[in-house]
Order: structure tokens, then sequence, then C-alpha cells
């Protein structure tokens, strides 16, 4: 019995060291989920930091596309507003010197004088009428609808959604190629250029269209009146060297914009390869312009005033330039926005 009372303390004390050493074990292991925990958070913090700082290079980026959009459109709204206050001044200057040559010959030919007089009023005004201010108008819709964009690209951020935006290719391309084609004569086809006009002209207020360009080393890309001429001089015929179409030429890694035969050489994107050209132009404020599609980089804006007949698309995919520029265009559908399955 006393051997029996001995051992009971003894296991009794080896049993709360065994349960001690437990305890410690436990505590390591605590230490080390804690120390896991911190690990894993930081890792998580940097995630998301990056992901933010992402974000933050996501939009600065956009938002220099868009300020420098709307500066393109600007200038172009500039120029068209020099241009006519330049011809207010030079008919100015022809009324003044008219005025001194009919006071002179008044008193010798009335009936003369009053002929010169109704042609220039006439001249007055279908020069005021043309170069009315109210012609120049910004698309104020479009920027509204640009600020709108810009709000619901915040919502979008902050609630996580997934949106993916994707261009459609149609099975429309324009190649060309030197083989010789046994057609029958046609008014509307050209005679001395490579253009190809879309069947029907635009219908709604705005419009926006891409063209595929990769692998091209010539092209040219633009809108155009349905009367623009199809035979006669070779010049009459090309994209922009005439009032009745507006286009962007690439050559060689050169860009130029063209409208009534007058060039733009655009020295800012000279180099650059793009794989899609947008083209967007708007009724109400007779604008036209031409995009850089990957990036949205701005190319050239024309302000046209106001558009006298309906646009129809136009394209050249351009000679073979010595064997290089063999890649058709493709023209790509950009009124969709989900995926299709």
């Amino acid at each position: 019995m006393k051997t029996q009372t001995q051992d009971t303390p003894i296991k009794h004390q080896e049993h709360l060291k065994r349960q001690s050493d437990v305890l410690s074990f436990q505590m390591k292991k605590l230490s080390s989920k804690q120390s896991d925990f911190n690990s894993k958070t930081a890792t998580l913090k940097e995630k998301i930091k990056k992901k933010y700082d992402d974000m933050k290079r996501i939009l600065d980026e956009d938002l220099r596309i868009t300020l420098s959009q709307l500066d393109t459109e600007a200038e172009a709204m500039e120029r068209t507003v020099e241009d006519r206050i330049e011809k207010c001044y030079h008919l100015t200057q022809e009324i003044d010197q008219q005025l001194a040559e009919l006071s002179a010959q008044l008193e010798k030919d009335k009936q003369q004088c009053q002929e010169k007089i109704s042609e220039m009023e006439g001249r007055i005004m279908k020069t005021l009428k043309k170069t009315d201010p109210e012609l120049i108008q910004m698309d104020e819709f479009k920027n509204e609808q640009l600020l709108d964009l810009t709000i619901n690209l915040l919502l979008f951020i902050r609630s996580q959604v997934p949106v993916t935006k994707k261009l459609f290719q149609s099975c429309e391309s324009v190649t060309y190629t030197d083989t010789w084609q046994e057609v029958p004569e046609n008014p509307s086809r050209f005679e001395t250029t490579l253009n190809v006009l879309s069947r029907k002209g635009f219908q709604d207020v705005r419009n926006y269209w891409e063209v595929q360009v990769t692998g091209k080393t010539y092209w040219e890309l633009g809108l155009t009146y349905p009367n623009i001429p199809r035979k006669g001089r070779e010049e009459d015929s090309w994209l922009g060297r005439g009032p009745t179409s507006w286009c962007i030429e690439y050559f060689n890694a050169d860009y130029t914009a063209w409208h009534n035969g007058v060039p733009h050489q655009l020295t800012h994107v000279s180099g650059r390869n793009f794989e899609r050209i947008g083209i967007f132009s708007s009724s109400e404020g007779g604008l036209i312009c031409f995009l850089g599609a990957d990036t949205m980089t701005p190319l050239y804006s024309f302000c046209a005033g106001t558009f006298t007949d309906s646009l129809y698309q136009a394209v050249c995919p351009g000679h073979d330039n010595q064997g290089t520029n063999n890649k058709p265009l493709l023209l790509c559908d950009a009124s969709k926005s989900t995926p299709m399955l």
C-alpha cells in the first residue's frame, strides 16, 4: 500500500509534464500558424497593391488618349474656323476693290454696275451661308457619352465585374492581284485606281468601323460621297484628292491625311505599325476621325461642317509595292460587344 501511495504522485507528475509538453508544442504550432498568416497576408497585400497599380496605369493611359482625342478634334475645328475666316477676309478685300471700281463706273454704266452689285450680293450671301458659325458644332451628345463612359468605368472597377470587348472580323476583305479579270464595263467601276466603296451609305448619325491592316505596306482608308469621280484623270479618283472624300494613306511606314488634295503629314505616328485603323464619323459635329484602334491613338480629325450627302466606306488595298503588299485589307465589325459562341 505504501508503494502505491508513492507511485500515484509520480504518475501524476509525469502526466502533467506530458500535458505541458503537448501545450508547448501546441503553442509552437500556433506561432507557426500566425507567422504563416502574416506571410500570406503580406503576399496578398502586395498582389492587391500591384493590381491597383495596374489599374492606375490603365486609367492614366485612358485619360491620356481621351484628352489627346479631344485636342485633335479641337485642332480640326480651329483649322476649319481659320480657313473660313480667311475666305471671308479675302472676299472682303475683293468687295472693297469692286466698290472702288463700281464708284468709278457708276456714272458711265449704271446697268453694268447693277449687274455687278447683284452678282456680288449673291456671292456674299453664298459665302455667309457656307461660313455660318452655326454649321460648326461640337458633338455634345458624344461628349456626354464620353463622360458617362468614364463614370461607368469607375463603377466597373469598384464592382469588379469583368467585361470583355471583342471585335469580330467579317468575311469581307479587299486584296490586290495583278491577274487581269475579264469583267463587263460598269459606270460605277473605278478606271485608274483600286478603290472599293461600300454598297450602302451611312444612315445613322454616328458611325464607327475598323479595318485590319496587318502585314501591309501600302493602303488608303476613308469616307467618300457617292459622286467621287470614277473615270478621267488618275488623281481625280484617288481618295482625299478632291472635295468629296477624306482618307488616311499609309506608305512604307509614313502616314498622310488627305482631303481636297491637301496632304497632312502625320509625323507623330511615323514608323508605328497598327493592326487596325478605326474611322469615326458624326453628322451632328461634321466630324471624321481616324484612330490607331489597337491603342485608340488619335491619328487625324477633319471638321467638315455639314455633310451634303451620305458617306460611303472607301478602301484601297494599294499596289503590290515590290512584292511587300500582298496581304488583304479585312473589314471588321465593331458593333458587337459580347463574344460570339
